[in-house]
């Protein structure tokens, strides 16, 4: 058996090639190890170039043509939003909270009036018949309205749940009790009462708590319209003292005083900050006053006319129940304070036109609430028939229907007179910030463009 002979090894590649050459420290690597350091090799070589004045230049210049461009999209977009804010509180948000406040007040007036009604001797008097279905309806309206914005908020679409669904019982009840006093059944002072029962401890409590959170989110889009936009403010800043800091940078190195093109970007860069500063200014002091002349005056007054309208109900309804109303008679002694205790409210902050209304809603409280101890005197004293007369009658001079009514047209011409200058304020606010956002976009891209020209010129001076 022939013996193979044993080769040597010999160093290098294979096949006994020349050995494989070290790879260099600064060559690129393959495959996905080169993949990642890719965003490693981009750093060093800026870091490289930035040691050498042109690079130095072009890294300032992308600098401030990032910065710019930033700090115009994001006070753009943020002072857009503003604006959109502003002009949802005028289309959207306050006639909602108006809604849900006709819901309430429709809905305390028609408890009122249903008891007005049923204390009239002989036929119904068709001017509160025809007061009762308005109410109902404006209510029914308004609820609707204010429904349609329900579907996102659970605790309101809880609220709209339960008006809808019990309204009709209440309305249905009402018409029993006129049914039966028609025919002369005593009964009927029952069903008025059950009725009156379902409104005061289901169907009011609704509506208030439904009043309460559109009113919560009016002022809550109130609060982010006067919100100071520091996130937009901070960058035009330092927009401004990178230009500031760049132009001196040049000035050192170049012994020129002035760049036209970082005065330009400079001079826009100014110009957005003042313009953004004053209309931003006079609109959230604007909108803080729709809030504290309108919206807040408006609630204040709201308050009032309802506290009113369910001390009316009361004063009704102790009259119904004949000698076994003092749970009626309670509730309305603890209205009555409230009641002159907003107007007193309402009368420290109200001025001009609202402040006459006001005053005047004031007196006529004052007069109404004096003519219902004479009520109470009459329907303690046995004299039931004038009490009722009193009470109810409109033709009686200075009786409760007369003093009431003119309490609440006072009312709501003071709360017409506060939704006005929300509105006026308020539209005041948007107009300030007319053509503020996409002047701010077109101010940018100036600064942008200017700082481009500006650092382009020095970079030519090296070629």
């Amino acid at each position: 058996m022939t013996a193979t002979a044993t080769r040597p090894a010999v160093p290098g590649g294979p096949g006994g090639g020349p050995p494989d050459p070290a790879p260099s420290p600064n060559a690129p690597r393959s495959g996905l190890a080169g993949l990642l350091d890719l965003p490693g090799s981009a750093v060093r070589g800026v870091m490289r170039s930035a040691r050498t004045t042109p690079g130095r230049l072009t890294v300032i210049a992308v600098g401030l043509v990032v910065l710019a461009l930033v700090a115009g999209l994001v006070a753009t977009v943020t002072l857009q939003e503003r604006k959109n804010t502003i002009n949802d509180l005028i289309d959207h948000r306050e006639p909602l909270a108006a809604a849900s406040q006709e819901v309430y007040r429709s809905l305390s007036d028609a408890d009122a009036t249903a008891a007005s009604a049923f204390l009239a001797i002989g036929v119904e008097p068709p001017s509160l018949r025809q007061r009762y279905d308005t109410d109902i309806a404006r209510a029914g309206v308004a609820l609707a309205k204010a429904a349609s914005d329900s579907a996102g908020v659970a605790e309101a679409a809880t609220q709209v749940e339960t008006l809808s669904r019990q309204l009709p019982v209440y309305t249905g009840l009402v018409e029993t009790a006129r049914a039966n006093k028609r025919q002369g059944f005593p009964v009927g002072s029952s069903y008025l009462r059950e009725a009156s029962n379902l409104m005061r401890t289901t169907i009011l409590p609704a509506a208030q708590d439904l009043y309460r959170i559109d009113t919560d989110r009016l002022a809550e889009e109130q609060d982010d319209a006067t919100d100071f936009p520091w996130a937009a403010a901070l960058l035009v800043l330092a927009l401004l003292a990178a230009l500031i800091a760049t132009q001196v940078y040049l000035t050192r190195r170049t012994n020129r005083v002035l760049n036209v093109g970082l005065v330009v970007a400079t001079a826009a860069t100014v110009v957005a900050l003042l313009w953004g500063a004053v209309a931003v200014t006079v609109q959230s002091v604007l909108v803080a006053g729709g809030n504290e002349d309108g919206s807040h005056q408006v609630d204040v007054l709201v308050r009032a006319r309802i506290a009113a309208l369910q001390a009316r109900a009361n004063e009704m309804l102790t009259l119904v129940a004949r000698g076994d109303g003092s749970t009626y008679e309670q509730d309305f002694d603890a209205l009555a304070p409230q009641v002159t205790g907003l107007l007193d409210e309402a009368r420290g902050f109200a001025t001009g036109e609202m402040g006459r209304e006001v005053q005047g809603a004031a007196d006529s409280a004052k007069r109404w609430l004096d003519t219902h101890q004479e009520i109470r005197a009459k329907d303690v004293d046995g004299a039931y028939s004038d009490a009722v007369k009193l009470a109810v009658d409109s033709s009686v001079q200075g009786g409760a229907a007369t003093t009431f009514a003119n309490l609440d047209d006072a009312l709501v011409a003071a709360i017409e007179q506060g939704r006005q200058s929300f509105l006026d304020d308020t539209r005041g606010g948007d107009r300030a910030l007319t053509l503020l956002a996409p002047g701010l976009a077109v101010l940018a891209v100036v600064a942008a463009g200017g700082a481009t020209m500006g650092i382009r010129d020095r970079l030519r001076e090296y070629r």
